[in-house]
């Protein structure tokens, strides 16, 4: 297993990650040698066949069977080679263990929400065990997403009204990138996640912390907990300046005017129902980019979120 990488290719830390790259390196290097050869037959064509003199014919042979059955040939035994290496990976990459834990992984504007089967849920952060097969329940609820995750060399679309499957089984702990491979608008490139890998230890503790929503701490803390797991500090800043979405500071209790002209009381209810349909009540000099949090979150987190905002006062 490659822990270094190379100059085209991040380290090989999952189960498929050295086959994929073996089936690379060989279409590299075919491809560069055929490169190398035809450069070099044009440039003898070039110089062989120029024209010496003026009026200078060159020869009459219209065409050569042995060369044309070859160049037809040999080619086409490559690329059935070539395609059948490839079906029996794909076939790999698309059949997951009968062992594999599943995490239920939803994409939306502009980012990953992750389900486990035990409760637990995280934004952004996909954490698994090392050495244990994963397999990935993927869908949109938006536009078309594609999970990707370098190190791994697994990459699949995430689409809406569909579901899609991906597996891998990752061989080194540690954090590795996850990225979103099909443009989404204009968060595309701020759709970025890690996928976490810890030991079976630490992932069971993990596991069970997780699923404790907040406990031993106040909802306000929580809620501030929650800001930065949900990627809710991507759109919305806590000092006042304005980014993608309205400031969380001093936003409770204020009145925000709308993009119809009427005015609303950012109150509690107000913030649920932003937190949930945000595209509801539109606040004026904002797009509607909000994605909605509608199964993402449970009540006492949004309880917490709320309760996070309400402190946020100078």
């Amino acid at each position: 297993m490659d822990t270094t990488g190379t100059f085209f290719l991040p380290p090989q830390n999952s189960t498929v990650a050295s086959d994929i790259d073996f089936l690379w390196d060989f279409i590299y290097w075919a491809s560069a040698a055929f490169f190398v050869i035809l450069g070099v037959a044009i440039f003898y064509f070039i110089i062989r066949y120029r024209r010496r003199r003026q009026g200078e014919l060159t020869t009459g042979v219209a065409h050569n069977l042995p060369l044309e059955i070859a160049w037809t040939v040999i080619p086409t035994i490559l690329i059935f080679f070539v395609f059948v290496w490839g079906f029996k990976g794909y076939m790999k990459l698309h059949i997951a263990p009968g062992d594999s834990m599943e995490v239920k992984v939803t994409g939306q504007k502009w980012f990953w929400s992750f389900q486990y089967p035990e409760g637990a849920s995280t934004v952004n952060e996909l954490v698994v065990p090392v050495d244990k097969p994963v397999k990935l329940l993927m869908s949109s609820v938006d536009v078309i997403h594609s999970f990707y995750v370098p190190n791994f060399r697994v990459k699949m679309d995430v689409l809406p009204n569909r579901y899609t499957e991906l597996w891998f089984e990752a061989t080194a702990v540690g954090d590795y990138d996850l990225l979103c491979t099909e443009y989404c608008g204009k968060g595309h490139s701020e759709m970025i996640g890690k996928v976490r890998v810890l030991g079976e230890r630490e992932f069971n503790e993990w596991l069970e912390s997780a699923g404790g929503m907040g406990e031993g701490m106040t909802p306000a803390e929580y809620g501030a907990q929650l800001f930065k797991s949900k990627a809710c500090n991507t759109c919305h800043s806590i000092d006042g300046s304005k980014v993608v979405g309205p400031s969380f500071l001093n936003l409770y209790n204020t009145q925000q005017m709308l993009t119809n002209g009427q005015p609303v009381m950012a109150d509690e209810n107000y913030l649920r129902e932003s937190i949930l349909n945000p595209q509801a009540k539109l606040v004026a000099g904002y797009d509607p980019v909000m994605p909605s949090y509608q199964g993402v979150l449970k009540d006492q987190q949004i309880d917490a979120l709320i309760a996070y905002i309400k402190s946020l006062k100078e």
